[in-house]
C-alpha cells in the first residue's frame, strides 16, 4: 500500500503582529485516535524550550466539519473519531530573534520546522508536502532552503513562494527557511553548490570575500571526509548546502542542519568592502562557520547512540557530546589553518582562548566532561551567576581534550596517525550511510576502541582521566613535546577583586564571584550593586575603577561599598595579585600542520 503525502502550508498572513497560520491537511487519519505533537526542543541545541507555548489557537476540521481537539500534555493533541480527511490549523507567535525557532516581521522571515510543524503520530514516515505563501505586504520575496523544490507553482497560483518535498518528518523539520530579500552570493566547493544567504541591515557587505574565504573552509572539510571522492555529504538530501546568516547589532549563534546552517553575528565583526583588514572578530566568525559546516558530517550524520534516533519530546541525554561539539570545537579553527583563511600565529591566538576560558573557571575541578555532556540540559543551558564555579565547557574543554588525543596519537604513531584518521573512521561506519540505510550512533564505550583500531594507538587511559575525572588536559607537556612553549603571563598589573561586573543603569552590579577570590573571601554576591571603593564613587566607570585599584597594591585592605535588595553593605576586601590567566603558545621548531 502506497503511503500517504501530509500536506503542510504555511500562510505569514500579519507581519505586524508577529503571526503565521501554519495548516496540516491529513488525507487519511487514524480514525479513532489521531495523535499529533509539537517538538519540544531543536536538535543542536540541548533544551527543553516547548515550542508549544508560542501556538495562540488551534482548530481542526474533520472533512468541512469542526472537530473537538484535546490536549494531554504541553505540547500533545489528540483528534477522535474522524473518519475523513483531518486538517489541522495552527497560529504561531514568530518573534524570536535567534536560530533556534521562528522571526517574521515586515522584513523578512526566518523558519525552523521544529517550532511550526504538528508531527501525527503513526505517519512520521510518510512524504511531506510544503507551500509557502506570500505575505501580504511582499508580493517579490523568494523562499531560500536546502529543502527540495516540490510541484512548481502554476501561473495561477500567484500568491504561493513556492512549494517543497521532504521525505519524512524528521527531514521536514530539518531544513529551515529564510525568506525575503537577502543579499546572496553562490559558488562550488569540489563541484557542489552552495548558497550564502544574508538578512540584516549592512551596508556594502563584502559578501564576495565571505564566500571567498568559506569556500576554502568548506573544500578543507571535504578533503578531511572524502580525500578520494571529495564528495559533500548533503548532496544525499539536497542539491547544494544553504548557509544562512541574520545580521544583527550584538547577536551569536548557530545551528546545524542536514543540507544548511542558521548563523547569527554582530555586524561590527563583519567585513566591509573595500576593507584591507577586516575585523578582529572576522576570525571568530569564520570558526563560527567552520563548526556548523563541520556538523553536516559530525553530529548530522554520526551521531551518538541516545540520538539515533531523536526523541524530541524529552531530553536524549548522552555522555559524548564532548565528542560531538568539542570535537568539533577543536577542528573548527584547525580548518581556518589548513585552508589558509588563517596563519599559524592567528590559529595559536585561537587555541589560546579556549585555555584561558577553560583554565580560568573553577568548575574544570568539580565536573567532568562526561557530567558536562550529560548535564547540558540543565547546566550548560541553564547557567546562572555560580556557573564559572561549578560547570566547564564540553565545548571549550572537549576541543582541548581532542588536541591532547591528537598530540597523543601523533606522538605514539610517529606522526603516522592523527585525530583525522578517527574522523574517517567515525564517518564511514555511522556517518556516510545514515540517510540511506538503517542508521546507528556512536556509543560511548565504541570510543577508544574505535580510536585504537583507527590509529593503532590506545588512549583509554587519557580518556579515563580527562572525560571520566575533573582533570585538566595536561597541554603543556604534549606541546613542549611536540615542538611548541606555552607560557603563562597576567592581562592586568592592577591588584583584582576576583569577580566579573556589568554595568546596569549606570552602576557596576557584580555578575559573577570566583569561588576562594578576594570578593569571595570579602562576603561580596552577585548582583550587588558596587558604589564605591576604599570610599572613592565607581558610578560605572570602568576607568575610575581601574584608577582607584591602582592606587592600591596586591594585600591592601579596602573597603568596599554596595547595595544589596537596596540596603547599603560594607566589606573589607584585601585585594588580590594580578593572576597570570593568559597563555600564550609560540612554536619551538618549525613543523607541518
Amino acid at each position: 500500500m502506497k503511503r500517504q503525502t501530509l500536506h503542510y502550508s504555511i500562510d505569514p498572513f500579519d507581519p505586524a503582529g508577529h503571526r503565521l497560520k501554519v495548516t496540516l491537511r491529513i488525507e487519511a487519519p487514524d480514525r479513532e485516535r489521531q495523535i499529533l505533537s509539537m517538538p519540544a526542543w531543536i536538535p543542536g541545541s540541548y533544551l527543553v524550550r516547548d515550542f508549544s507555548k508560542n501556538i495562540e489557537t488551534l482548530k481542526a476540521f474533520c472533512g468541512k466539519s469542526a472537530i473537538e481537539v484535546s490536549q494531554v500534555d504541553s505540547h500533545t493533541w489528540i483528534v477522535e473519531n474522524c473518519d475523513k480527511a483531518l486538517t489541522v490549523e495552527i497560529v504561531i507567535y514568530a518573534w524570536d530573534s535567534s536560530v533556534r525557532t521562528a522571526h517574521f516581521d515586515d522584513t523578512h522571515c526566518f523558519l525552523n520546522g521544529t517550532s511550526l510543524f504538528l508531527m501525527p503520530h503513526g505517519l512520521e514516515d510518510c512524504e511531506c508536502a510544503l507551500t509557502i505563501m506570500h505575505p501580504p505586504h511582499a508580493s517579490n520575496w523568494r523562499a531560500y532552503t536546502s529543502m527540495p523544490a516540490g510541484k512548481k507553482p502554476g501561473k495561477k497560483d500567484k500568491k504561493l513562494i513556492g512549494s517543497f518535498l521532504a521525505p519524512d518528518y524528521d527531514a521536514l523539520i530539518d531544513h529551515p527557511f529564510e525568506i525575503g530579500t537577502p543579499q546572496v552570493v553562490r559558488f562550488k566547493a569540489h563541484g557542489a553548490a552552495h548558497e550564502f544567504v544574508v538578512t540584516g541591515h549592512y551596508p556594502n557587505l563584502d559578501l564576495e570575500r565571505i564566500a571567498a574565504d568559506t569556500r576554502k573552509i568548506c573544500e578543507s572539510q571535504i578533503e578531511l571526509f572524502e580525500p578520494d571522492t571529495q564528495h559533500p555529504p548533503f548532496l544525499d538530501c539536497s542539491q547544494k548546502y544553504v548557509f544562512m546568516l541574520m545580521v544583527t547589532h550584538n547577536g551569536y549563534g548557530g545551528l546545524e542542519h542536514r543540507a544548511s546552517t542558521a548563523l547569527m553575528f554582530a555586524r561590527r565583526d563583519l567585513p566591509t568592502k573595500g576593507q584591507n583588514t577586516p575585523p578582529d572578530g572576522y576570525t571568530d566568525f569564520l570558526g563560527l562557520v567552520s563548526h556548523e559546516y563541520f556538523h553536516t558530517w559530525h553530529v548530522k550524520r554520526i551521531k551518538p547512540a541516545e540520538f539515533v534516533p531523536y526523541r524530541l519530546d524529552r531530553p536524549a541525554h548522552t555522555r559524548l557530546l564532548w565528542v560531538f561539539e568539542g570535537f568539533t570545537s577543536y577542528y573548527d579553527d584547525l580548518m581556518l589553518l589548513r585552508s589558509g583563511v588563517l596563519d599559524l600565529p592567528g590559529y595559536l591566538k585561537q587555541i589560546c582562548k579556549g585555555i584561558n576560558q577553560v583554565h580560568n573557571g573553577g568548575g574544570r575541578f568539580k565536573q567532568s566532561l562526561a557530567q558536562s555532556s550529560f548535564d547540558a540540559w540543565t547546566k550548560y543551558y541553564k547557567q546562572d551567576e555560580n556557573a564559572p564555579n561549578a560547570i566547564v565547557s564540553y565545548y571549550t574543554k572537549g576541543a582541548l581534550a581532542a588536541m591532547g588525543l591528537d598530540l597523543i596519537i601523533r606522538e605514539r604513531s610517529h606522526r603516522s596517525r592523527s585525530l583525522d584518521d578517527v574522523m574517517r573512521a567515525m564517518w564511514k561506519r555511522y556517518g556516510r550511510d545514515f540517510y540511506t540505510q538503517t542508521p546507528s550512533g556512536l556509543d560511548e564505550s565504541e570510543l577508544a576502541p574505535l580510536i585504537e583500531e583507527a590509529t593503532g594507538v590506545d588512549v583509554s587511559q587519557e580518556i579515563r582521566q580527562w572525560v571520566y575525572r575533573a582533570e585538566d588536559v595536561p597541554l603543556e607537556a604534549l606541546l613542549a613535546r611536540s615542538g611548541y612553549e606555552m607560557t603563562w603571563t597576567s592581562t592586568d598589573e592592577l591588584p583584582g577583586l576576583d569577580l566579573t561586573l556589568k554595568t546596569q543603569d549606570g552602576q557596576f552590579v557584580v555578575r559573577n564571584v570566583l569561588e576562594g577570590g578576594a570578593a569571595h573571601r570579602a562576603g561580596i554576591s552577585a548582583h550587588d550593586k558596587l558604589v564605591a571603593l576604599a570610599e572613592i564613587e565607581l558610578a560605572g566607570d570602568n576607568t575610575q575603577l581601574k584608577r582607584v585599584l591602582g592606587m592600591h597594591h596586591p594585600g591592601d585592605r579596602v573597603a568596599v561599598h554596595a547595595f544589596r535588595d537596596g540596603v547599603l553593605r560594607r566589606f573589607e576586601v584585601d585585594l588580590s595579585p594580578p593572576g597570570k590567566t593568559a597563555c600564550k603558545i609560540q612554536p619551538v621548531i618549525s613543523l607541518d600542520k
